[in-house]
C-alpha cells in the first residue's frame, strides 16, 4: 500500500491542500472525496454517525479512525478511546490533532477488549468479501467486554444495479453484489486496488446470528444506508 490516503490527510493537515482524493469502483465512475470532509466536526457528520457517537459507552475502539474526527469528539466527552488505522499517514495526523491513543494496526491484529467498538464510514468495507464476514465478526466478538456493543454502518447498494424500468440487472452467477473493487488516486498517482464490501442489513444480521451475535437496526439513513448495533 502506497498510503495515498494518509498522504492526502497529511497534506490537508499541514496546509498543502490543492486537490481532493479521486475514488472509483468496478461499477461506478470516478468521484471526488473532498479532503475537508475527512476533517468534519460533529455538526457536519451524517445523522448515522451522530447517532453512533451518542450511543457510545465505556472504553471505545475507533476502527479505521482516519484523521481522528470520531475519537476527538468522544475524548472531549470524557471517554477513553483507542484509535487504529492501517494508514500511517492517518495515524500521524490523528496524533497531531490530539488523539491520545492511536496506533497503526489492522483490526484483525487488535487483542484488547472494549465496551464499544466503532466501525463507521461503511464499517463493513474492511471485511472485503462476503466470505470473510464471519471471520471478522468472530474476531470483533472476541474484543467485546461483557455487555459490550459494536456500532457499524453500511449501505445496501442494490440500487446501483437498477435499470431504467426499475428492475435489477445483477448477474446472479457472480459474487455478492456488495463486493466491489475499489480504486483510489491522489495527485495523479494510483493506489493499489483493494476489495471493499457493502453489506445489506439482512445479510449482516444473518451472519451475526450464525456466530451468536445479536444484530439490531438502530437507524436508517437517507440513501439506503443504516446503522446497526451488534451485541
Amino acid at each position: 500500500m502506497k498510503d495515498l490516503f494518509g498522504q492526502a490527510l497529511l497534506d490537508y493537515h499541514n496546509g498543502n491542500y490543492t486537490e481532493d482524493i479521486i475514488t472509483e469502483t468496478n461499477i461506478s465512475d470516478k468521484d471526488s472525496l473532498p479532503l475537508p470532509y475527512l476533517f468534519r466536526n460533529f455538526d457536519n457528520m451524517p445523522k448515522l454517525e451522530q447517532e453512533a457517537l451518542n450511543s457510545c459507552k465505556g472504553n471505545i475502539l475507533d476502527v479505521g479512525c482516519g484523521s481522528g474526527c470520531h475519537s476527538l469528539y468522544l475524548q472531549k466527552k470524557g471517554f477513553t478511546v483507542k484509535a487504529i488505522d492501517i494508514s500511517k499517514g492517518a495515524i500521524e495526523v490523528a496524533k497531531q490533532r490530539g488523539v491520545h491513543v492511536c496506533e497503526v494496526k489492522a483490526l484483525i491484529d487488535e487483542t484488547h477488549t472494549f465496551d464499544t467498538i466503532l466501525l463507521l464510514m461503511n464499517g463493513t468495507g474492511i471485511f472485503e468479501e462476503l466470505s470473510q464476514v464471519s471471520k471478522y465478526l468472530t474476531h470483533l466478538k472476541s474484543l467485546l467486554k461483557p455487555n459490550g456493543q459494536i456500532l457499524i454502518d453500511s449501505s445496501d447498494i442494490k440500487y446501483m444495479y437498477t435499470d431504467e424500468d426499475g428492475g435489477y440487472w445483477m448477474d446472479m452467477n457472480s459474487n455478492y453484489y456488495g463486493e466491489l473493487d475499489y480504486f483510489l488516486s491522489y495527485k495523479g498517482e494510483k493506489e493499489d486496488p483493494m476489495k471493499w464490501l457493502y453489506l445489506d442489513f439482512d445479510t449482516l444480521k444473518m451472519a451475526c446470528e450464525t456466530i451468536g451475535l445479536n444484530c439490531a437496526l438502530v437507524l436508517e439513513g437517507d440513501h439506503f444506508d443504516y446503522l446497526a448495533r451488534l451485541s
